[in-house]
């Protein structure tokens, strides 16, 4: 006797609501951002508004701001922790696709306050998974981290390598991973993971000490102080503008053939932290000099994706260079225009 897989009765019933979706589908919306108020999630929501969609936004504003959607219009935005269940399930009523961004995306963040981080990136994880999946969520896909490769001496970092993370939060991401793949597996619910790699762009907010570098160096130089280079500057990240991230995490969310999968998104270039600063020195036009501090727990050395499997299963490309994304950057921390 031949045993279907428990999750084919999902499948199917899935497939029917969504081909033939009801009056009140028609007036719910069809993306769920978490995290929308964020630096990533706000870019999202602004290229899903651009392109028409429905969209609505989950967010607990603890790392987020609203005023990270004030140049958009026709959010149904709402305000909670994902960490609670009956908000994980409202937000998720009526959604077809999830794009989950809402984390406390910090390595040393986790490193002092592991509980918190924890409660933020996994019990909000497996919350949004269930109710997606109590909901009939045609797809989840999930923020991952290139954190979780660790420090594995091999360039690039290809997804079939076996994760080494040093940090609570490397950690996080990947059960979140790994949670997502199950929930294909066991359940049937669409899920797919997408690794960042450095991300980087306007409205990342580099008031907090857990801000992304570049925020940091760039904040630092038109304010004329010193920026801190924690480590010897020669540490290497794939720093990807937030453009390309959005276009793959979009194409992400209705590729065929994909569930299940874990897919780096990233540029494939590496550059040190040592050239970055003297890039946006040059671009700021000033003479300062960094201070080196002592390496941070947690931080990996050298980070660089292979994004061969992007291009294969997304049909993925970087549409902004690392140079031009730095431009658009700076342009953004001046006026403030983005």
């Amino acid at each position: 006797m031949v045993v279907a897989p428990k999750h084919v009765g999902l499948h199917v019933r899935r497939r029917t609501e969504f081909g033939l979706p009801s009056a009140r589908r028609l007036f719910m919306s069809s993306y769920l951002v978490t995290g929308g108020a964020g630096f990533i999630g706000s870019h999202l929501v602004t290229e899903l508004i651009t392109r028409g969609e429905p969209v609505r936004v989950v967010d607990d504003l603890s790392t987020g701001f609203r005023r990270n959607l004030d140049h958009v219009s026709g959010v149904d935005f709402l305000e909670g922790s994902l960490a609670d269940l009956d908000v994980a399930r409202r937000a998720v009523d009526g959604i077809e696709f999830v794009l989950h961004q809402a984390a406390i995306p910090s390595v040393p963040r986790s490193v002092a306050d592991p509980l918190t981080s924890h409660r933020a990136n996994i019990d909000a994880t497996l919350n949004l998974l269930v109710a997606a999946r109590d909901a009939r969520v045609r797809r989840v896909v999930f923020a991952g981290s290139s954190s979780a490769y660790g420090n594995t001496p091999t360039l690039p970092k290809r997804e079939d390598m076996t994760p080494k993370p040093l940090s609570p939060y490397a950690l996080q991401k990947l059960v979140g991973e790994q949670y997502c793949a199950l929930f294909w597996d066991l359940y049937g619910l669409e899920t797919v993971s997408i690794r960042y790699f450095n991300v980087f762009g306007p409205r990342q907010d580099p008031s907090s000490p857990y801000s992304g570098v570049i925020s940091l160096f760039i904040s630092a130089l038109l304010q004329g102080r010193r920026p801190i280079i924690f480590g010897d500057g020669e540490q290497t990240r794939d720093f990807t503008y937030v453009a390309n991230v959005v276009d793959g995490v979009l194409r992400a969310s209705r590729a065929p053939g994909v569930s299940g999968e874990v897919i780096n998104v990233a540029t494939g270039v590496r550059i040190s932290l040592n050239q970055l600063f003297r890039s946006l020195r040059d671009l700021v036009g000033s003479d300062i000099e960094p201070i080196y501090s002592d390496p941070r727990a947690g931080d990996v050395r050298d980070s660089q994706a292979d994004i061969g499997k992007a291009r294969r299963l997304l049909g993925y490309e970087p549409l902004i260079s690392f140079e031009e994304g730095l431009h658009r950057t700076l342009d953004w921390y001046r006026t403030g225009v983005a």
